[in-house]
């Protein structure tokens, strides 16, 4: 008997509206916000922990040090998550691996907020940081599977606003509960209830993206409806061996950090983003000990940074209008180097940022130049981060996730250790000269990207995982 030929299953057409990339625009804008609004529950958990730093430590009798490991426990594990759900997302497709751990997530985070001691505190908020990094994994991802590169800039762009916001409203949140009656185990539970209703819009809202599984489902409803066991998809002929997971995703991220581009921009989007949960504890110092304001108002100056990220998005986005020019000069291919003018500015404002802001600090000084001086580090942070993802993806495509893999594993690890240092800096050099320490260090950082988008193309030719792009 002839042995009868596989039929593989793909979309019907270029413009099948299954695939997609062919999804309708209001289609992909709904996806695109729910996927910033369930990072940005991540993102809001792990920084409204910090306006609970000094009520724990009274709670525990412990020292500020350690009441500060639950902001780093929980960006430890928003650091190796990801290790694990990007992989995971391309077998059984993105939204499964986004919901799932989601909920977990939201369930260590009233662990926490019912926590008696402070190893159940800590032992919840870091799960609750491994669990939530699953979003912060997989959304890129999601997003590079329905918008195409001429259009991928503008949707990262309003994915990383809704990003930021998370972390830096949620300690003007924290603030109130604190000094309210309710007190610091409602930043744990307003957290929980937050995520569960995120979670409850992904549910009915969310569509799976990821086109191999898509095409998984279509080829097993095809066998049900028409008999035929012979038609199947490409990815159930896939045989995926805990092996190239770990190399892809465990292995090559780290392996990649030894590329000049790849090392360098992680570094500089990593500083930034370490950063932002530096001002944490800077803030109250600044606002609270030493103008003496109260502590909710003294909160609300995290919304300058916000203001800050609100027009690097505006430059970001008038970016794209150069990028597509070079993109249509280069007949289609991307040149990774139309990503970076953004970032060489962003670099300068940011360190100017935080001179301005040390240097104000003091309470003779009058508030409006600090809060400036925030208003520019959101603004440098936001054009420098986005910018560095932009350039990672366009530079490695096909090695695009490992390469950002490894970006959130630096950006995580260092995030979670500068609150650790924060109040012995401050405390020993004084919030001028510690400031001036991290605007002299974003001064260093400040020559990556003018480097890059000269010799960037040079350097892409004889990289391993960045050839393809030149």
């Amino acid at each position: 008997m002839a042995e009868k030929t596989p039929i593989i299953v793909d979309f019907d057409s270029t413009s099948d509206p299954y695939n997609p990339v062919n999804w309708s625009f209001r289609k992909k804008v709904i996806n695109t916000l729910l996927l910033g609004l369930t990072t940005m529950g991540t993102t809001w958990a792990s920084s409204i922990y910090s306006t609970s730093v000094v009520p724990i430590q009274r709670k525990c009798h412990i020292g500020l040090e350690v009441a500060e490991l639950g902001l780093t426990l929980f960006m430890l594990g928003l650091g190796t998550g990801p290790m694990i759900w990007a992989p995971l997302s391309e077998v059984y497709g993105r939204k499964l691996v986004i919901l799932l751990p989601f909920f977990i997530s939201a369930c260590f985070a009233f662990a926490a907020a019912t926590g008696e001691n402070v190893q159940t505190i800590f032992i919840s908020r870091f799960f609750s940081g491994f669990f939530g990094s699953a979003p912060v994994a997989v959304a890129a991802g999601s997003l590079s599977d329905i918008w195409p590169p001429r259009y991928r800039g503008k949707a990262m762009s309003t994915y990383a606003l809704a990003v930021i916001v998370g972390p830096l409203t949620a300690p003007v949140v924290g603030s109130a509960l604190v000094s309210s009656t309710l007190g610091w185990r409602w930043t744990e539970y307003i957290t929980g209830i937050v995520i569960s209703c995120i979670l409850a819009a992904d549910m009915f809202f969310l569509n799976e993206s990821y086109a191999a599984t898509l095409l998984t489902k279509k080829a097993r409803a095809m066998r049900i409806q028409t008999g035929n066991w012979e038609l199947h998809s490409k990815h159930e002929e896939l045989q995926v061996t805990l092996q190239q997971l770990a190399v892809k995703y465990l292995v090559r991220p780290f392996a990649m950090l030894t590329d000049p581009i790849c090392f360098l921009v992680c570094l500089y989007a990593s500083f930034v983003f370490g950063m932002i949960y530096m001002t944490f504890p800077a803030f109250p110092i600044v606002f609270h000990d030493l103008r003496g304001w109260k502590p909710v108002v003294a909160s609300t100056p995290f919304l300058a940074i916000l203001v800050g990220t609100l027009l690097g998005t505006a430059i970001n986005l008038a970016n794209e209008k150069y990028y597509r020019r070079r993109l249509l000069d280069n007949k289609g291919r991307a040149i990774p180097e139309a990503r970076l003018p953004p970032m060489m500015v962003g670099g300068l404002l940011f360190a100017a940022g935080f001179f301005l802001f040390g240097w104000t600090s003091k309470p003779d000084v009058h508030w409006f130049p600090s809060v400036v001086g925030a208003t520019l580090i959101g603004l440098g942070y936001n054009t420098i981060f986005q910018a560095s993802l932009n350039y990672l993806v366009d530079t490695y495509q096909k090695f695009a996730a490992s390469a950002v893999a490894a970006n959130t594993f630096l950006r995580c690890m260092l995030a979670g250790a500068f609150p650790l240092v924060a109040h012995p800096l401050f405390g020993k050099l004084g919030v001028d000269w510690t400031a001036s320490l991290l605007g002299f260090i974003g001064v260093g950082l400040i020559s990556i990207p003018y480097f890059f988008f000269v010799y960037g193309r040079r350097i892409r030719a004889h990289g391993k995982w960045s050839k393809e792009s030149v």
